[in-house]
C-alpha cells in the first residue's frame, strides 16, 4: 500500500510503499477513504508522543470500509463502513465494561502506539469494542472528524463541562477541534466567544454561530472576554495546548467557572504553567477531555443525521497523500480555516 512515513522525528516525510497490514485476530483492517490531518498528529512528527516507534506512519482520524476481518471479530464484516475513536480500548477491562474506554490503561492509538490512517490502509484493533458503524447518510466529510476533533469537542462541552443553554463558552484557538467545539456549543444553546490569531478562522467561527471574535494579537485577551461576556465565561476551551492559551482560557472564565483542557501540552522542557493561583482563589474546575469512547456515539450521530450538528462544515480542503506529507510538518505553525483531510486514494 501506498503511505505517508517519516523515519526520524521532525525529518522528512514522504509517501512511499510499504506492506499491506494484516488484521488481528480480534481486529480489522479498514480502506481508508478519507483521514483527518490534525495538529495531533504534528506532535506524533515532532518527537513529543512517548508511544511512537520508528519508523512511523501517522493519522487517527478517519472512515473507511472494513477490507480484512480478524478471526474473532463477530459484529463487522468485509464491507462495513466504519470509523473509531482515536482511543481504541481494550474492551475487556474495568474502565472499558463501564463506557469509559477513552481511558483505558490498555488503550491503543493508530498513528500513535501503530501505524496510522495516513496510509490506504490501517489495522485497528478490538474492534467489537471499538468500530462505530457509519450511516450511508453521513458522508466522507462529516465523518472523517468524527474520531478525533469533533467528537472530542462534543464529549468535552456536553459530558465533561456539561454546557447548559444560555451560558457564555470560550473557545481559544479556531482551528479543528475549537471550531467543532463552536459548533456544538452552539447547538447547545451556549452563546459563544471565539479566539484565534488568524482573521479569516474567526471569520469562519462567527459563520458557525459565535456571537463574538477576539484576534489574539497580543492584547488582553481575558479582558476582553470579561467585557463582552459581563464578567467572564461559564466555560472555556483551550483548543491549542500552549502555555499561554491555557493562561488565555482560564483567565477568561468568571468565578466558579469550567476549563476544559483538548490542546497537548506535552512537557518539552518541563510542562507549562498553569495559573493555579485564579483556579484556587476563583474556585474553578479544570478538565481534562481524551477522545469519547465508542458507546457515546450514537447520541452524537442522530444529531449529525439530523442536521443539528454539520462536521462536513468545518472542511476547508481534501488532498491526497503527497500534499498530505508535505503539509504534515508545517501543522505546528499553520494557521489553518477549516479542517483538511488526506483522501488516500488521491495522488
Amino acid at each position: 500500500m501506498r503511505a505517508v512515513v517519516f523515519e526520524e522525528f521532525n525529518g522528512a516525510v514522504d509517501v512511499r510503499t510499504v506492506a499491506d497490514p494484516v488484521p488481528s485476530v480480534g481486529g480489522v483492517v479498514v480502506e481508508v477513504h478519507a483521514t483527518g490531518l490534525c495538529r495531533s498528529d504534528w506532535h506524533a512528527w515532532a518527537g513529543h508522543d512517548d508511544d511512537v516507534t520508528l519508523p512511523h506512519v501517522p493519522g487517527h482520524e478517519l472512515v473507511g470500509v472494513v477490507a480484512a476481518v480478524g478471526a474473532d471479530v463477530r459484529q463487522f464484516t468485509l464491507g462495513d463502513r466504519v470509523t473509531t475513536p482515536f482511543v481504541c480500548g481494550c474492551g475487556t477491562c474495568e474502565w472499558c465494561r463501564n463506557g469509559q474506554a477513552q481511558v483505558c490503561p490498555n488503550q491503543t492509538q493508530p498513528g500513535f502506539t501503530h501505524w496510522g490512517s495516513f496510509a490506504e490502509y490501517v489495522a485497528l484493533h478490538a474492534a467489537d469494542a471499538n468500530l462505530v458503524s457509519v450511516p450511508d447518510a453521513v458522508d466522507d466529510a462529516a465523518a472523517a472528524g468524527l474520531g478525533c476533533r469533533f467528537a472530542t469537542a462534543y464529549r468535552a462541552l456536553t459530558a465533561r463541562a456539561r454546557v447548559a443553554r444560555g451560558e457564555w463558552v470560550a473557545v481559544v484557538g479556531v482551528g479543528g477541534v475549537g471550531l467543532s467545539a463552536v459548533q456544538v456549543a452552539v447547538a447547545a444553546g451556549a452563546r459563544v466567544v471565539a479566539v484565534d490569531r488568524t482573521p479569516a478562522a474567526l471569520n469562519l467561527a462567527v459563520n458557525l454561530g459565535a456571537e463574538h471574535a477576539v484576534l489574539a494579537d497580543g492584547s488582553d485577551v481575558a479582558a476582553q472576554v470579561h467585557a463582552l461576556t459581563g464578567g467572564g465565561s461559564h466555560v472555556a476551551i483551550d483548543a491549542v495546548g500552549s502555555a499561554t492559551t491555557c493562561a488565555d482560557a482560564i483567565h477568561s472564565l468568571r468565578r466558579q467557572g469550567r476549563h476544559v483542557q483538548l490542546g497537548l501540552l506535552p512537557g518539552i522542557g518541563g510542562h507549562p504553567p498553569v495559573p493555579m493561583d485564579r483556579v484556587i482563589a476563583w474556585e474553578l474546575d479544570v478538565l481534562g477531555s481524551h477522545g469519547m469512547a465508542r458507546v457515546e456515539y450514537p447520541e452524537m450521530l442522530n444529531r449529525v443525521l439530523a442536521g443539528t450538528l454539520r462536521p462536513q462544515a468545518l472542511v476547508e480542503r481534501v488532498v491526497g497523500l503527497t500534499e498530505g506529507a508535505r503539509l504534515l510538518p508545517l501543522a505546528g505553525t499553520a494557521a489553518p480555516v477549516g479542517v483538511t483531510l488526506i483522501d488516500p486514494r488521491l495522488p
